[in-house]
């Protein structure tokens, strides 16, 4: 399956905020963009020879369309519809930026842009959505993950580039998009959403029951690995107050496509204090990057389950990946979406630049993720949980008749009724793989004082199977 996110962020936030000229670029998703300042002089300085005979077919084949093609196009337009072609028969992630793509970096870093807030990748020809975003417009429109969008304002997509079809759902805040959406098992429909402001909140947390603390990361931004630290802290001293220490963390990274880097880094640091996390290899030397835990962990002895599924990218990947390989936390859910390559921007001048696939990253075990993905340890399928009418064939003994009355009062016939029956609009639809987590913990905790906790805060191996 050719299922490819559009375009990924960052390794370095401040690199990239401070390259003159290339300080912005396409669409905010995934993880491993390296965007250096300059080419350096060495980079410069080192070109290959050129294949003669494919360059002649080229240049034979660029000047037959200059003299033939059925309307006059200008040479600037052609070779970069070349370089763009070139790059995008490499693999779904290496891409051509200019003009207005370089518009769209300081978005993928802040969080804020107008538009429906939908991620979207390419497979087959078509749109598909990896996830929208956590109560964005197309979030509450009922777009899903795995929905294909066929049309945009009627424009069929067919063949387009994921880059160009998102620039055609971002606008004006307030203006309406149609999109025709093709869902598995139905027919085409189309989607009226307005755009807002995506004003994205990468961390959320509450607690799902006495004890058990929620902490969802939808993207990685640049500061989601303080946000989470800070999330962490509030509730342990909310719990403390009370006299409710934290016993157990979920942590959701279900459809979260991915982002910087660092930021995923950082998250893994929340809840390990030594080792490495992550590190990349590729052909050139500087390529190769290594991250290691700090001791600043604000969670390392607490229980956590992380929950993933097929919505979960790159630095998702890696934050699960760092934390099942240091059996730090037990993996739910489904196999992640395997997006592990790294991507650099290089620039070609003030306006333009490639996109290049430089390396892969590699969790802290030596595994690459890239078109595998992260195995759960507990595979938990998304599904409902649904609370089942009361059988007629069953009864109780306030149905027999002359039974004896409690002392409570009478019931009605209406109540007795209401509490036999559920209508399929009164039907109880619950998380099932977030319930599925909840019970883990607090079974580890049933047998806390037969289980052991190491200085790194691992659960002894016995613990998880």
């Amino acid at each position: 399956m050719n299922f490819a996110p559009s375009a990924l962020p960052l390794f370095s936030a401040k690199k990239l905020l401070s390259a003159s000229g290339v300080a912005k670029l396409s669409l905010s998703l995934l993880l491993g963009l390296v965007l250096p300042t300059q080419a350096s002089a060495q980079d410069r300085q080192e070109t290959l020879p050129l294949p003669l005979n494919e360059v002649r077919m080229f240049t034979e084949a660029l000047n037959r369309i200059r003299m033939s093609y059925v309307e006059e196009v200008d040479d600037q337009t052609l070779l970069e519809n070349a370089i763009r072609g070139m790059l995008a028969g490499l693999d779904p992630h290496s891409s051509y930026m200019a003009g207005e793509d370089f518009d769209l970096l300081e978005e993928s870093t802040t969080g804020e842009f107008g538009g429906l807030g939908v991620e979207v990748g390419r497979e087959n020809g078509y749109i598909r959505v990896i996830s929208p975003i956590d109560d964005s417009p197309a979030d509450r429109a009922g777009i899903k993950a795995g929905d294909l969008i066929i049309q945009i304002d009627s424009k069929p997509l067919r063949e387009m580039l994921p880059e160009e079809a998102a620039q055609m759902m971002r606008g004006a805040p307030g203006t309406d998009v149609t999109v025709t959406v093709a869902r598995e098992g139905q027919e085409p429909f189309d989607v009226t959403i307005t755009r807002e402001i995506i004003a994205i909140a990468s961390v959320r947390s509450r607690m799902i029951a006495p004890g058990y603390a929620y902490l969802r990361i939808s993207q990685f931004r640049v500061n989601t690995g303080n946000e989470l630290e800070e999330e962490i802290k509030e509730l342990t001293a909310e719990n403390e107050a009370i006299d409710q220490p934290i016993k157990g963390m979920v942590l959701d990274l279900r459809n979260n496509p991915g982002g910087i880097l660092q930021a995923s880094v950082g998250v893994a640091d929340a809840f390990i204090n030594e080792g490495r996390i992550v590190y990349t290899e590729g052909r050139l030397e500087q390529t190769g990057l290594d991250f290691s835990a700090t001791r600043k962990t604000v969670a390392g002895d607490v229980p956590l389950v992380v929950l993933i599924n097929n919505g979960s990218a790159s630095a998702s990947e890696i934050v699960a990946g760092a934390l099942q390989d240091h059996g730090r936390a037990i993996i739910m859910g489904t196999r992640s979406f395997g997006k592990g390559s790294v991507q650099t921007v290089l620039p070609l001048d003030d306006r333009r630049a490639i996109k290049l696939t430089t390396s892969l990253y590699f969790t802290p075990s030596g595994r690459s993720i890239q078109a595998q993905g992260i195995e759960p340890d507990i595979l938990v399928e998304e599904a409902f949980i649904t609370r089942r009418s009361r059988s007629v064939m069953q009864y109780n003994e306030s149905d027999l008749d002359g039974h004896l009355e409690n002392g409570n009062g009478p019931s009605t016939e209406n109540e007795r009724l209401a509490q036999a029956l559920v209508s399929a609009e009164e039907v109880l639809v619950n998380d099932y793989p977030l319930n599925e987590a909840l019970n883990v913990l607090k079974g580890i905790n049933a047998f806390k004082p037969a289980r052991a906790i190491n200085t790194t805060g691992s659960f002894a191996q016995s613990d998880i199977n």
